[in-house]
């Protein structure tokens, strides 16, 4: 059995080990001891940027924040639904985290990092978002575990109600935030309704055919979602009648 390397590590603020580790050709990271990613497993944090960014491919000048780079999935494969004039925030509480990502020799993220649309802020994305009314199309917050196999205590703001307002009010008209979580928590899919959203919860795996099911949480402002239910059923309506 091939041994896992351990190749850097760091701290949050609140003392919690990150730790990057190669393993068989694979990277992972690790918050004292527990996997967080790893990139032989990424169809979860793939899936958070397709539904975020997909109904934006066409949209002129689309502003979108990522919340934790992580390995960089959900940049990279937010980076081809996007126009060239889209811009991508990132932002990454660890500057030990974004420096793995840049490093060329993992392999990671560095191309990605270099796109012209791409700017990557050393930050608590909780700051970015308050500092951000109204700055965004979408957001997609892969924190963590998410709310309920939270880590890292400096996460815990953002899910508490005040966090879910500030994230709320950062988004523009129509947008809508999207949450990774590595499993179902109905606790705070009601807290999101009692919020004013609209939520929609997909089951997603780690991996293509194994790998554990991770949750993703689609929160769109209520107003917003029963415009674009009535833009839908108006479309459809209109598409019936030509037939």
């Amino acid at each position: 059995m091939k041994p896992y390397e351990r190749l850097a590590e760091a701290r949050t603020p609140n003392g919690t080990v990150i730790a990057l580790y190669r393993h068989d050709g694979a990277y992972l990271l690790r918050a004292d001891g527990v996997e967080l990613m790893s990139t032989r497993r990424h169809l979860s944090e793939d899936r958070l940027a397709e539904l975020a960014c997909a109904p934006l491919g066409d949209t002129p000048r689309a502003r979108v924040l990522i919340g934790g780079l992580g390995l960089g999935f959900t940049l990279r494969a937010a980076l081809p639904l996007l126009r060239d004039d889209a811009e991508v925030v990132v932002a990454e509480l660890l500057a030990e985290v974004i420096e793995w990502n840049a490093d060329p020799r993992y392999g990671l993220s560095a191309e990605a990092m270099s796109d012209p649309r791409v700017r990557v802020v050393h930050d608590d994305v909780f700051n970015v978002l308050r500092a951000n009314p109204a700055g965004f199309d979408a957001i997609m917050l892969d924190t963590d575990n998410g709310p309920d196999g939270m880590l890292m205590t400096e996460n815990a703001p953002l899910y508490a109600t005040r966090g879910v307002g500030i994230t709320v009010a950062a988004l523009r008209a129509g947008g809508s935030v999207v949450y990774w979580s590595v499993g179902d928590d109905r606790k705070f899919a009601g807290a999101l309704r009692g919020a004013g959203l609209d939520v929609r919860s997909l089951r997603v795996r780690a991996h293509d055919t194994t790998g554990p099911m991770h949750v993703l949480y689609v929160a769109t402002p209520r107003a917003a979602a029963a415009r674009r239910n009535r833009r839908d059923s108006t479309h459809a309506g209109g598409e019936k009648e030509r037939g």
